[in-house]
């Protein structure tokens, strides 16, 4: 077998490592250490077995075994997450800065310990958003079913965890929190928005909900649904402006429906209907559809159908 030419390589490796000089923002070389994705991800597994024991993880709990149970998990996540919330604001502060964070022990560990004390409050909140899943789908059998399997319950666990940490201004964490469920759900929801008690998304892919978006309790979300911004022509300018729509209390929005707009409000008890396209704000206690499109029926004589078989066709 004939042997293989030389390869020389140093003339692509040198092209590659040039483009790095002269793409700047598409590399992190000489930086403070960033986040683990891969990390973050196994942070979201560990919470949501500590927020529904014996759902995951750990099987066979029992009374007597569950505060050391506890207690080791959260002794687990605590130091996981400050790992990567101090990872991710030292390399915010040196990207910001140009200089090595002095201070980010004792704040990532201010964080840590703010962010794990609402768990308690969380799991409250996710109970309710359980109740509203089971009430509002007759199609759910059990609240065990919700838990294990409804791409909308999933995805808005991740965003009450992933907002809390946006609300304590850690970068980068939130949003891969919310990207690695968006991911697996197809429903996006963008970690600034603000759920309220009681909030359903039936079905779900192609939910997209965005970053100042304010929903308020007893909210029912069907698939394709977007709160949205009406325009991101300004680009950065528009950072922190408000741009997506409010939707107050005991709000229904059909699939396909697209609400955009930060000073749009969609008043309480309204309903939007399917595939609307609103612009605008809507009274309470207001239903909003399209008006239905002409439909035409004719009637078709039924056919026969008749297989032919080959001739030389033999069982």
């Amino acid at each position: 077998m004939p042997s293989k030419p030389p390869l020389d390589l140093n003339p692509l490796v040198a092209s590659i490592v040039a483009s790095y000089q002269t793409q700047p923002h598409t590399r992190h070389i000489d930086g403070a250490t960033l986040p683990n994705r891969d990390t973050i991800i196994e942070l979201i597994k560990l919470l949501r077995e500590l927020l529904f024991p014996g759902f995951f993880g750990k099987q066979n709990l029992t009374s007597q075994n569950m505060a050391y149970h506890v207690g080791e998990l959260v002794g687990t996540i605590h130091d996981k997450l400050y790992g990567q919330v101090r990872a991710a604001i030292a390399h915010d502060y040196q990207r910001r800065t140009g200089q090595e964070c002095g201070s980010c022990d004792q704040s990532a560990q201010a964080i840590v310990q703010q962010f794990l004390a609402k768990l308690p409050e969380l799991r409250h909140m996710l109970g309710k958003d359980v109740g509203a899943a089971f009430e509002g789908d007759p199609a759910a059998a059990s609240y065990d079913e919700i838990i294990f399997s409804y791409p909308g319950f999933f995805a808005v666990t991740v965003n009450r965890l992933a907002h809390e940490l946006f609300t304590l201004k850690v970068p980068l964490i939130p949003r891969i929190m919310t990207e690695y469920a968006h991911s697996l759900t197809g429903i996006d929801i963008h970690p600034g928005a603000v759920l309220g008690e009681y909030f359903f998304i039936d079905h779900g892919t192609g939910v997209v909900i965005g970053e100042t978006s304010v929903i308020g309790s007893h909210v029912k979300i069907y698939q394709g649904v977007t709160l949205g911004a009406l325009s991101t022509r300004g680009g950065q300018s528009l950072r922190g402006s408000k741009r997506h729509p409010t939707i107050e209390d005991d709000v229904t929005v059909y699939s396909g429906a697209s609400i955009l707009g930060g000073d749009t409000v969609i008043g309480k008890g309204a309903t939007i209907n399917g595939n609307v396209f609103i612009t605008q704000s809507v009274p309470p206690h207001t239903r909003v559809s399209v008006k239905n499109p002409e439909l035409q029926y004719r009637n078709r004589p039924p056919r026969e159908f008749v297989q032919e078989v080959p001739a030389d066709w033999q069982i």
